[in-house]
């Protein structure tokens, strides 16, 4: 099952979100200040922004983070796999292909579906191709603002 985060669901997303950014799904580790900043606008309405708890047994599993942008380059909504995380003892069930395809049938008017994943990380490697992810030549860059509040 897969259900929409709610503001209840703080501390559980704090503790998988931790554990997401000492893995090998990413290159550093966030500032403690971000995952609050962070599940502020997944705890409320925001348009660019949905987050969802993964379940299996009625049991927390995992997390999905996704974000919504225009891109000219295919000329419509673009749906970007921000975060997906399946706690170690969930992972090989299933869970990240239901949490992709589960994407897929909330927004069918995407144009295109977008994720990064690291060059380490061959088991996310594996699940994005098999659903059918083709990697991009693209070279990313970016300008990170920096942050006014302390930790952040």
């Amino acid at each position: 099952m897969i259900r929409p985060m709610t503001s209840q669901d703080k501390e559980l997303y704090l503790e998988m979100a931790h554990l997401f950014y000492s893995s090998e799904a990413v290159l550093h580790p966030l500032p403690e200040g971000i995952y609050h900043k962070n599940f502020d606008q997944l705890s409320r309405e925001n348009p660019y922004i949905r987050g969802y708890i993964l379940q299996d047994g009625g049991k927390p599993a995992g997390y999905l983070i996704v974000s919504l942008t225009f891109s000219a380059e295919v000329g419509g909504l673009v749906v970007l796999v921000e975060e997906l995380f399946v706690l170690p003892e969930f992972q090989n069930r299933g869970l990240g292909s239901q949490a992709l395809e589960f994407v897929r049938r909330q927004f069918p008017q995407a144009a295109r579906f977008r994720l990064e994943v690291t060059a380490q990380n061959q088991g996310a490697l594996r699940l994005y191709r098999r659903a059918g992810y083709q990697p991009l030549d693209y070279l990313q860059m970016t300008l990170d603002v920096e942050q006014e509040e302390a930790g952040c």
